[in-house]
């Protein structure tokens, strides 16, 4: 980090909240509409019921499922970036952490509610809690998203207590936000008791959420996993989901600080080092996922068993096919990005691999509910095929405006980047230089650039 003043810091790092241009209104705008023109579609499937959708006896999981999927797949940024970075000590992630602390809530909600569009009645969702065995997976699937709801809120909230107490105390900010951020603040000076107790809990929670994560999207895997389906009940689903979502998770992450870096001009804060570092996770997770991808498809090229061989043939080389070399594709290219460009052009590189990394990962999920469904015969199951709808794509196109509004209402909220705990990095490290020119007298007084 650079020794920047921390008047100018505080300036700096709440210009978003303070200062509002007519490019923001016209970003918010366009969102608006694109979520009412889903809340539109969302209403045409209500009131003609399902049939207005692709969705039939034969594929009853379609675009809402691999939605869920990837949503909940995308929240472990915050997880990945904010807590395994935190407990591991690494130092270069503070800049970071609340803008993937942010995705993961923000995902979470779009997550769930696509398994309120996916039900023709959304108010028999009260069913699964009231009425679901407990041997079943999407009880244990409710279970376990809305306690890593809840603890993803509380997550992202306690470090921004600190900055909203910042925020209460600034002159420019009036009315309900100043009475806002004197509730969340809960009171806060910045007292040394205070500092311990807050990083002990910010701690604490850092590990508890850790578990609760995979926990989840091993969960997910379950529903599919847990029915004997080809190509769904494997072993290797559970981690193979885990690895996906951190996989799709940093890329979430290094786009987003992308557009902010470029949109509020936070050179000084995003720079080309985390781009580099989150690039070499990004790097680490693509060779997973292959290993992964291979290991599900040769086991099951190689066994041919009749059922499987269906949905691997469709896959491969059937109707599916497209898409299924289309996802190889997008991941290898972000492979190479990555391999070859990121040590060069470490933003540009990073980005363009994690474009085609999301993209990829949400042709992945639709690969695995969909091909199934579609060539499951015999058993009393019907053959059946799937054309997504309008409606769907409209709903779909929603909830990522949804999302992204979300996420857009919270930087004009709230510091993106946590002030408290880069103020505490700068404070480390003119520390730490100031004891090795104790020892070393020719160190520089002043901290470098990374």
């Amino acid at each position: 980090m650079s020794n920047i003043d921390p008047d100018k810091m505080v300036d700096q790092l709440t210009r978003p909240i303070r200062k509002t241009s007519a490019f923001y209104y016209v970003v918010v705008l366009a969102l608006l509409m694109a979520v009412c023109w889903g809340l539109f579609a969302w209403t045409c499937q209500l009131t003609r019921g399902l049939q207005v959708t692709g969705l039939n006896n034969s594929v009853a999981w379609g675009v809402y499922i691999t939605n869920f999927v990837f949503f909940i797949g995308i929240s472990h940024a915050g997880t990945l970036i904010s807590a395994i970075l935190r407990v591991s000590g690494a130092e270069w992630r503070r800049p970071i952490t609340r803008a993937a602390e942010a995705i993961t809530v923000f995902a979470l909600v779009l997550g769930a509610s696509q398994i309120l569009f996916d039900l023709g009645r959304p108010d028999r969702a009260l069913n699964v809690i009231l009425y679901g065995p407990l041997r079943s997976p999407l009880l244990w699937d409710v279970v376990c998203i809305s306690v890593y709801l809840l603890s993803s809120i509380f997550y992202l909230l306690l470090p921004l207590i600190p900055d909203v107490a910042i925020l209460r105390d600034q002159r420019l900010v009036l009315g309900w936000r100043k009475e806002l951020y004197r509730i969340l603040s809960f009171g806060w000076d910045g007292n040394p008791e205070q500092k311990r107790r807050l990083e002990k809990t910010i701690g604490i929670m850092a590990v508890l959420i850790i578990p609760i994560a995979v926990s989840v999207h091993t969960v997910v895997s379950w529903i599919f996993g847990m029915t004997i389906r080809p190509m769904w009940h494997s072993t290797i689903l559970g981690p193979y989901f885990v690895v996906g979502a951190i996989f799709s998770g940093i890329a979430a992450i290094i786009i987003a600080m992308a557009v902010l870096r470029k949109v509020y001009h936070f050179e000084g804060y995003l720079k080309p080092i985390h781009f580099n570092y989150l690039g070499l996770l990004l790097l680490t997770m693509t060779a997973l996922w292959f290993y992964f991808t291979l290991a599900e498809y040769l086991t099951i090229g190689y066994g041919a068993l009749p059922e499987e061989w269906h949905v691997f043939e469709a896959k491969v080389a059937g109707e599916f096919a497209l898409m299924f070399w289309i996802m190889v594709g997008s991941m290898t290219v972000a492979f190479f990005l990555l391999l070859f460009c990121r040590s060069k052009w470490p933003i540009g590189g990073t980005v363009a691999a994690s474009l085609f990394i999301v993209v990829g990962m949400w042709i992945e999920r639709y690969t695995i509910v969909v091909p199934t469904l579609v060539k499951l015969t015999g058993r009393g199951y019907p053959p059946g095929m799937y054309y997504p709808s309008w409606v769907e794509w409209s709903i779909t196109g929603g909830s990522i405006a949804g999302f992204i509004l979300l996420y857009v209402l919270f930087v004009k909220l709230f510091p993106i980047i946590s002030i408290w705990e880069v103020e505490e990095s700068e404070e480390a490290v003119v520390e730490k230089l100031a004891n090795m020119k104790r020892y070393f007298p020719c160190v520089s007084s002043a901290p470098t650039e990374s």
